[in-house]
C-alpha cells in the first residue's frame, strides 16, 4: 500500500509536488470545463466534477511509493509521452510493477475488459447489458480461462500472473472509484458500483476476447448462407472469387509441404512462389455448395423455402453486432501489415521489421507501450523486452528484446464452425442417438435491478448460441434442409465450435517469446501460441529473418470445408483433429531477402490442408511486395524511414483499375464532367487533402451500391436503408409491379458491400464482361437506368457528383478526402452510451485522414455505410536490429486512459501525420529520455 506523503496526497485527489498532471497550458481549459458542466449538467455534475475530481485519478509518476510485496526497489522511468520503462531485479517484482503501473494509467479500461470477458457488464452498466452478458456467459470465456490457469499454464507463468495481480491490487488498495478514474465518478450517479480485486484469471481471459475478434471467417460463413435468399450458387460464387495466386503472392514463397516426411520444409517442397492460374482454394468451393446443400446434411441454400434459416442467422448476426468490440471488427479488408527485410537489403546491414495491426479505433488505444527490464538478466530475472502490451495482461505482445524482434498479423485461418443441431427434449441428435446436453445455470447480477438467471446448453459441437435469441428459437422451426436430414421437430438450434473454447497455452507463449534468444527459441515458443492463430514474423540481431504460422488449426472431413453451417447430427462433419505443428508453413532466411504478411494467402494451392476458404485477397500485401522490390532493385538499400514511408502508402489498387475506364465515359452534364476531370492525371494516392480521392471513392461506393448493394438481401444491407427490390433469385431490373419494399438490417460498419479487397477482386473479374447482369440498375428519378458496365459507370459518376455536392458543397475546389474520411475517438463505454456531457469530456476528434480501404495505410471505411473511418493502423512500429535505439514507434492515442491527462491523446496528431516517436531501449537511451522517475520501494 502507498505509505509516503506523496502517495497520500495523490490518494486524496491533491496533486503533490512529485506527481505529473496536466500541462500548465491546459489548466484554463479544465476551469472552463467545470463551468460548462455546471451550466449544462446542473448542480449535480457541475459541483461534483471539479478540477480536483478530474485530476484525482492522475497517476503519481515522480517521487516514491512503498508497495508491500516487493522484494527490492523498482524504477519506473517515463519519457515525455508518459511511456513507462520498468527496471527490477526479479521477475516477480518486474511483473508486479507492470500491474501497478498499468493500473495507474488504465484501470478503468482493464475493469471494463474483465467484465466483458466474464459476462458481467450488467454489474457496471445495468440492465441494458444483460443480453450481451448472457451471450458472453454462453461462450464461457472466463470458465475456459480458469481451466487454462489451473490445468494448462506453467508454474512460472502462474507466478507472473499472480505477481501482476498483486501489483494491480496494490494500486487499488484504499482507493475510491473517483480516485481511480473519472468514469467511476460518472458511474456513481447511476449506481453504487465499486471495482473488486484483480485476479490472474482476469488477465488470461483477455486472450479470449482477442481471439474472438480475430476468429476468422465466421462472418463470411453467416453471410454466404444469408445471400441464398436472393442469389443463386453462380451469383454467390461471383461474390466470393478464388484467391488470385497468379497476381498476389502468398506469404510463403520458398519451400513447401513434403509428402514423404509429412512436414513443411523451408527449402524444396512444392512451393515456388509464382503460382499458376487463379487458384481454386479460396472462395470458389465455398460458393459452389451453397445452392444445393452439403452432402448428407443441410445447406444454407438448399432448395425450398430457406426463410427460417436465414432469419435464424440474422438473429445471430444481431446478437454479434450488439457485443462490445474487444480489439477489432470483422470485415473484408480489415487485417494488419507486417514485413521484415534482411540485412542484404538494408542501409545498416541488419534486418528491419515493421508492424501495424489494423483494429477498431478505441480511446484509449487497445495497445499500451512499455519496457520491462531486468537490471541484470539472469535465472532470477530473465526479461529485457519492450513493445506493445495489453493493459490487464503481463508481458509484451509485439516488440523486441535484446536479441530478437517479432510482429503479428491475423492469419485468417478458419477456426470456427457453426453447426445446426436437431433438438429432442433435453438432448440433441448425434448419429442415431439422442445425447443429453451439458448444462449449467448462470446468474447475471444487474446494477440497479434484479439478478437474471440463464441456462447454458452445450453439445459436442459447442454451446448453443441460438439459446440467446428468442428469434433464433422461433425461426429454427423453419430451417430448410435436404431429405437426408432428421425431422425438424421443434426446430434446429445453432452451436459454435471454436478452438478458443478449448483450454490452451497462449499465455505461456507470450513469456516464452519475450525471452527467446534465437530462431529455434522463437519457433519453440510460437508453438504455444495456440489461439488466436497469427502470422508471426521474426528478425534477430545476428541477421536472420523468418516467418511461422502457429496455432491450433482444425482438420475437417473431405465433405466439410468450413465455409457454410454444417449438420451437427452427422458425425462426418466433425473436426477430425489438428494440423501438426511440423506440418504448418514457415520460412527462414528466404533467398529473396524479405517476407511480407498482410492477411493474404499463407501458402499456395498445393498445401494439403484447407486452412481457410476466406483469405484476404492480397491488395495490401502485393503493394508492399512491389514497394520493397522498387527499393531494392539495382542494389538499392532500405532505411528505417523507408519502412515508415511504406506504412503510409495511400495508393489505391482499385483506382488504378477503374480510373482509366471512368475517364473514357462520355458525360453530358458539365458539373459531372467537372468532377470527372479531377481524375485526369491523378496518381491514385489517397491523401487527406485530395479532391480526386474524395470523388473517386464516392464513385467506387456508388458502383458497389448500384451493381451489388441493391441486389443483396436485406439481412446484409445497411439498417434503415429501404429499397423496392426484385423478387428473390434475380439480379436484373424488374417491373415496378413485381417489387417489394425491404429495409436493411445490419449496422453501417458491418454491412455489404463493404468495399474491401474481396470486392476489388469481384469487380476486377467482371470488368471484361461488359454485359454482365451485375452491371444493371433501374432508373431512379432523373438518374438513368443502366444495362451494361459503361452505363452503370456513367450513372455512378453522376450519383457521386451530387452526393459530394450535398456533403461537401458545389465548389469542387473545396473538396478533400479528409473532409469525408474522418476519425472520431470515442470512449468505448460512457463515450458511446453515456450522457452528452460525459461524451464531451471523454471523446476526442475528428481527425481528417488519408489512406483508405485495402491500402497499406489502411484507414478502413465501409462503402455500404459511409466514408467515416471504421478501423485504423492501431499502432505503427519499425524495429532496427542494427541499433535497437534507432527503432521507432507510435500509438493511436496515448499512454493514459484518464481524460484531460497530458498523455490521453498526445500521440494521435503525430500518428495521423504518419510520424514515429523515438523508441529508447538501452539503459542510457532510456535515462536520457526520462522526464519522470518514480521509485517503487518494498
Amino acid at each position: 500500500m502507498p505509505t509516503d506523503t506523496t502517495a497520500a496526497a495523490a490518494s486524496t485527489g491533491q496533486q503533490a509536488a512529485g506527481t505529473s498532471g496536466r500541462k500548465k497550458g491546459r489548466k484554463g481549459r479544465l476551469l472552463v470545463l467545470v463551468l460548462v458542466l455546471a451550466l449544462i449538467g446542473g448542480v449535480a455534475y457541475g459541483a461534483y466534477w471539479s478540477v480536483s475530481t478530474v485530476r484525482a485519478s492522475f497517476p503519481q509518476t515522480k517521487g516514491s511509493i512503498t508497495l508491500e510485496g516487493l522484494s527490492g526497489p523498482v524504477d519506473v522511468r517515463r519519457d515525455g509521452y508518459g511511456i513507462p520503462q520498468i527496471y527490477a531485479s526479479s521477475d516477480e517484482d518486474l511483473f508486479m510493477a507492470q500491474g501497478y503501473v498499468q493500473a495507474q494509467d488504465r484501470f478503468y479500461e482493464m475493469d471494463v475488459r474483465r467484465h466483458m470477458t466474464s459476462g458481467r457488464l450488467s454489474e457496471m452498466f445495468g440492465a441494458g447489458q444483460v443480453d450481451n452478458d448472457a451471450f458472453l456467459r454462453t461462450l464461457g470465456w472466463d470458465r475456459i480461462a480458469k481451466q487454462e490457469y489451473e490445468e494448462k499454464l506453467s508454474p512460472a507463468t502462474k507466478k507472473y500472473l499472480q505477481a501482476y495481480a498483486k501489483g494491480v491490487n496494490a494500486y487499488l488498495e484504499g482507493k475510491q472509484g473517483k480516485d481511480i478514474s473519472l468514469e467511476y465518478a460518472a458511474l456513481s450517479f447511476e449506481n453504487d458500483y465499486k471495482p473488486g480485486a484483480w485476479t490472474p484469471v482476469d488477465s488470461v481471459a483477455w486472450l479470449k476476447a482477442m481471439a474472438w475478434d480475430l476468429r476468422g471467417n465466421m462472418q463470411d460463413e453467416i453471410d454466404r448462407a444469408l445471400l441464398t435468399s436472393r442469389l443463386g450458387p453462380k451469383q454467390i460464387a461471383d461474390l466470393y472469387p478464388s484467391y488470385p495466386y497468379s497476381r498476389n503472392k502468398p506469404i510463403v514463397q520458398e519451400g513447401g509441404y513434403d509428402e514423404g516426411s509429412g512436414t513443411f520444409e523451408a527449402e524444396g517442397g512444392s512451393g515456388d512462389g509464382e503460382g499458376e492460374g487463379d487458384g481454386t482454394g479460396s472462395g470458389e468451393g465455398a460458393g459452389s455448395e451453397l445452392g444445393g446443400g452439403t452432402e448428407g446434411g443441410t445447406g444454407a441454400g438448399a432448395e425450398g423455402d430457406a426463410a427460417g434459416f436465414e432469419s435464424q442467422l440474422t438473429g445471430l448476426q444481431r446478437v454479434l453486432e450488439d457485443l462490445p468490440t474487444a480489439v477489432g471488427v470483422n470485415g473484408d479488408g480489415i487485417g494488419s501489415n507486417s514485413w521484415v527485410v534482411s540485412g542484404q537489403h538494408t542501409v545498416s546491414g541488419k534486418p528491419l521489421l515493421a508492424n501495424d495491426p489494423h483494429l477498431s479505433a478505441s480511446l484509449p488505444s487497445v495497445w499500451y507501450q512499455m519496457g520491462l527490464h531486468c537490471r541484470d538478466v539472469s535465472d532470477k530475472c530473465r526479461y529485457d523486452v519492450t513493445g506493445y502490451t495489453f493493459a490487464g495482461m503481463p508481458g509484451v505482445i509485439i516488440g523486441h528484446n535484446q536479441d530478437i524482434a517479432w510482429g503479428l498479423t491475423n492469419s485468417g485461418v478458419d477456426v470456427t464452425d457453426l453447426y445446426l443441431e436437431k433438438i429432442t427434449g433435453d438432448g440433441y441428435q448425434y448419429g442415431d442417438k439422442v445425447v443429453p446436453f451439458e448444462t449449467r445455470e448462470e446468474t447475471i447480477k444487474v446494477a440497479g435491478g434484479a439478478s437474471r438467471k440463464i441456462v447454458v446448453r452445450e453439445t459436442n459441437n459447442g454451446p448453443l448460441l441460438s439459446d440467446r435469441s428468442d428469434e433464433l428459437v422461433k425461426t429454427g422451426k423453419k430451417a430448410t434442409v435436404d431429405s437426408a436430414a432428421p425431422d425438424r421437430g421443434d426446430g434446429y438450434a445453432v452451436a459454435l465450435r471454436w478452438t478458443a473454447l478449448d483450454p490452451g497455452r497462449t499465455m505461456d507463449a507470450v513469456f516464452a517469446i519475450n525471452r527467446a534468444k534465437d530462431w529455434d527459441d522463437f519457433r519453440e515458443a510460437s508453438e504455444l501460441f495456440e489461439v488466436p492463430s497469427q502470422n508471426l514474423v521474426y528478425a534477430d540481431t545476428e541477421g536472420h529473418i523468418g516467418y511461422t504460422l502457429p496455432g491450433r488449426i482444425p482438420t475437417r472431413a473431405e465433405k466439410h470445408d468450413g465455409s457454410v453451417p454444417a449438420p451437427g447430427w452427422d458425425p462426418d462433419y466433425e473436426w477430425t483433429g489438428w494440423v501438426d505443428q511440423d506440418e504448418l508453413p514457415y520460412e527462414f532466411d528466404p533467398e529473396r531477402g524479405y517476407i511480407v504478411t498482410a492477411n493474404q494467402a499463407v501458402v499456395d494451392e498445393d498445401y494439403p490442408y484447407t486452412l481457410t476458404t476466406d483469405w484476404g485477397y492480397g491488395a495490401r500485401s502485393q503493394r508492399i511486395n512491389d514497394l520493397i522490390q522498387s527499393k531494392i532493385k539495382d542494389g538499392g538499400k532500405i532505411s528505417t524511414d523507408d519502412m515508415r514511408q511504406m506504412q503510409l502508402d495511400n495508393s489505391s489498387s482499385i483506382a488504378k483499375l477503374l480510373v482509366p475506364e471512368l475517364l473514357k465515359i462520355d458525360v453530358d452534364d458539365e458539373h459531372v464532367r467537372e468532377a470527372q476531370k479531377l481524375l485526369e492525371g491523378w496518381d491514385y494516392t489517397q491523401d487527406a487533402d485530395s479532391a480526386a480521392a474524395a470523388y473517386f471513392n464516392s464513385v467506387w461506393r456508388n458502383i458497389l451500391k448500384l451493381s451489388f448493394g441493391h441486389k443483396l438481401p436485406k439481412e446484409v444491407r445497411v439498417k434503415g436503408q429501404c429499397l423496392w427490390v426484385e423478387p428473390a433469385n434475380t439480379t436484373g431490373p424488374a417491373d415496378e409491379a413485381g417489387k417489394v419494399r425491404e429495409c436493411g438490417q445490419r449496422s453501417a460498419s458491418q454491412a455489404q458491400p463493404d468495399g474491401g479487397d474481396r470486392w476489388f477482386e469481384v469487380v476486377r473479374r467482371l470488368m471484361a464482361d461488359e454485359d454482365s447482369e451485375w452491371w444493371t440498375t433501374p432508373k431512379r428519378g432523373t438518374r438513368p437506368a443502366a444495362e451494361n458496365r459503361d452505363q452503370l459507370f456513367k450513372r455512378a459518376l453522376i450519383d457521386a457528383r451530387w452526393e459530394l455536392t450535398a456533403k461537401l458543397g458545389k465548389d469542387i475546389d473545396t473538396w478533400s478526402w479528409g473532409r469525408l474520411h474522418r476519425l472520431f475517438l470515442d470512449n468505448q463505454t460512457l463515450g458511446s452510451d453515456g450522457p452528452g456531457i460525459v461524451k464531451y469530456v471523454l471523446n476526442r476528434g475528428p481527425w481528417k485522414l488519408g489512406g483508405g480501404e485495402a491500402t497499406v495505410n489502411a484507414t478502413g471505411w465501409n462503402a455500404a455505410g459511409g466514408y467515416g473511418v471504421v478501423w485504423v493502423p492501431s499502432m505503427r512500429m519499425v524495429v532496427n536490429l542494427g541499433d535497437l535505439d534507432k527503432s521507432r514507434w507510435i500509438n493511436l492515442t496515448g499512454a493514459s486512459g484518464h481524460a484531460y491527462n497530458a498523455h490521453y491523446v498526445d500521440q494521435t496528431d503525430k500518428w495521423a501525420e504518419g510520424e514515429l516517436l523515438e523508441w529508447a531501449y538501452s539503459e542510457k537511451a532510456v535515462e536520457d529520455s526520462t522526464t519522470d522517475h518514480l521509485v517503487l520501494k518494498p
